[in-house]
């Protein structure tokens, strides 16, 4: 068994396929509509996010007691992209063990998300 992706109910496809390829720097695998009023997308490598956007659905919240990690090549670079854009960190950075510091941030959907970085 593997673990192929991981699954994201999203509100606009347009800003969360900017923030999965241009925030986090996943590629897009696949896009394609689902049914009426719903569209998928596939990002990323062996384990991907999938992105679904069904415009008849209704009621997104904020999603607690998950989180997506993302290893990243540059914190500080990081961090100044997402000052430019204007994503706040939520919290951190945190360094745990002395080659690992990371922080998280939200997706335009409300996950939490671990942006790590070895050194």
């Amino acid at each position: 068994m593997r673990f192929c992706w991981s699954t994201i109910s999203v509100k606009d496809m347009e800003e969360s396929l900017d923030f999965y390829t241009n925030v986090i720097g996943l590629s897009l695998n696949e896009r394609r509509h689902a049914g009426p009023m719903r569209e998928l997308a596939f990002l990323g490598g062996e384990t991907q996010v999938e992105l679904i956007c069904d415009e008849s659905a209704t009621g997104y919240k904020k999603i607690e007691g998950i989180s997506l990690g993302f290893e990243l090549n540059n914190l500080e670079e990081t961090k100044a992209l997402l000052k430019r854009r204007g994503i706040e960190i939520e919290s951190g950075p945190f360094t745990p063990h002395p080659h690992i510091t990371y922080f998280f941030i939200r997706d335009p959907n409300g996950v939490k998300i671990q942006l790590l970085e070895k050194h």
